[in-house]
C-alpha cells in the first residue's frame, strides 16, 4: 500500500510518501514540501497548493492520502489560514479520486512513541528509526508528514482508519 502524508500549512505543506509491504517494513519513497511565497495573495497560494498537490499524487499515485487534522490550535492568526488550506488538500486528494484519512497529532505521537504528548524530536528520531535512515529527515514539515503516513500505516496494521468526515 502506499500512503501519502500531508502536513497542512499555507507557507509550507510537508509531504512524505512511504510503502507499506507488511509489519515492520516501510519504504519512504520521497519527502519534502510544497512552499509559498508570504507575498503571494492567499488565494494563489491556494491554487499552487492544489497544482502542485495534484502533480504529486499524478507522479507517485497513492492509494490514501494521511492528512494531519486541526485539533488544537496555538496560534489563532494561523488557524484559518491552515483551515483553508487543509481544505484545499483534502479536496484535491478527493477529486483525483484517492482515499483521504485525518489523523491529530496526538494520534501521530501515540502511535508513534507510546505517549501522546512525545516532543517533536522523538517523532523525528522515530521516523528515521522506523524508516532505516541514521538522521533524522530535513525539513521538519516532510519529516512530520511521514510520520502521519506511518500513523496511518501502523493504524492499519490492527484495522483502525479515521476517515474524513
Amino acid at each position: 500500500m502506499r500512503i501519502m502524508g500531508i502536513d497542512p500549512g499555507t507557507a509550507t505543506v510537508g509531504f512524505g510518501v512511504i510503502d507499506w509491504l507488511g509489519i515492520n517494513d516501510l519504504r519512504c519513497i520521497a519527502a519534502g514540501v510544497i512552499s509559498t511565497s508570504k507575498t503571494l495573495p492567499a488565494g494563489d497560494r491556494l491554487v499552487m497548493i492544489r497544482s502542485d498537490l495534484l502533480s504529486l499524487i499524478d507522479q507517485y499515485r497513492p492509494d490514501v492520502m494521511a492528512v494531519e487534522a486541526i485539533f488544537f490550535f496555538k496560534n489563532a492568526k494561523t488557524l484559518v489560514p491552515v483551515s483553508q488550506a487543509r481544505g484545499v488538500i483534502l479536496e484535491a486528494g478527493a477529486s483525483a479520486g484517492v482515499k483521504l484519512a485525518e489523523y491529530t497529532p496526538q494520534q501521530v505521537k501515540l502511535n508513534l512513541t507510546g505517549f501522546g504528548r512525545a516532543e517533536k524530536r522523538e517523532i523525528q528520531e522515530m521516523v528515521a528509526r522506523l524508516l532505516n535512515h541514521e538522521d533524522v529527515i530535513k525539513p521538519d514539515d516532510a519529516a512530520d508528514a511521514l510520520a502521519i503516513a506511518i500513523c496511518h500505516a501502523r493504524m492499519g496494521l490492527v484495522g483502525i482508519t479515521q476517515p474524513v468526515s
